[in-house]
């Protein structure tokens, strides 16, 4: 997709991560997880998570998709990744987010995220992976026609309700990262 460039995330990013992380929150889990924590949830807030995260070199690595716009270059979707953070699942690697501005979906943004992450999580010697996502979420079939296969279930508590929660696994992410190659190169 031209346009569009997918690097890793700074500090400086805070702001449009976080911008992106409410609203896509608010339009994905409407009706989903509850309204008062949507309508709690702020930007400012959010941002200073996040300035917290980049600023610290733990763990989790977060790499950013900037898009081209008419006012310049514009952060339209982010991913975090990891190791996995429980052992309840046998897989190495983990995506902790995935989240593409809604005027943005639809144009390869996770592919390209979820390839990215893939990459580095192999580099940093990670050979699976895997994510939970809520089972009601439409965004589970865009996980699953990124091949992930269905791994595991669970019901998490979350503001105060309890949510069903899918996961779903990359086994073979050098597998995964050679198809997708092959397929990028001739669509």
């Amino acid at each position: 997709m031209s346009g569009v460039t997918v690097r890793e995330a700074r500090a400086e990013d805070a702001a449009g991560i976080a911008r992106v992380h409410v609203e896509t929150w608010r339009a994905a889990y409407a009706g989903l997880v509850p309204d008062t924590y949507l309508v709690g949830m702020s930007e400012q807030g959010q941002a200073l998570v996040w300035q917290r995260l980049l600023s610290s070199r733990g763990r989790e690595s977060v790499l950013v998709a900037e898009g081209a716009t008419p006012d310049g270059p514009q952060l339209v979707g982010f991913g975090s990744f990891g190791r996995a953070r429980r052992g309840t699942l046998p897989y190495k690697g983990e995506i902790y987010t995935l989240y593409v501005a809604g005027d943005w979906q639809g144009r390869g943004l996770g592919r390209r995220l979820i390839g990215g992450m893939f990459r580095a999580m192999v580099r940093d010697g990670l050979p699976d992976a895997f994510l939970w996502v809520l089972s009601s979420n439409p965004s589970r079939f865009f996980y699953e026609a990124m091949g992930g296969n269905r791994a595991a279930t669970r019901q998490e508590a979350f503001a105060g309700t309890l949510l069903d929660e899918t996961a779903y696994a990359w086994p073979d992410l050098g597998g995964w990262l050679a198809s997708y190659s092959r397929t990028s190169r001739s669509s």
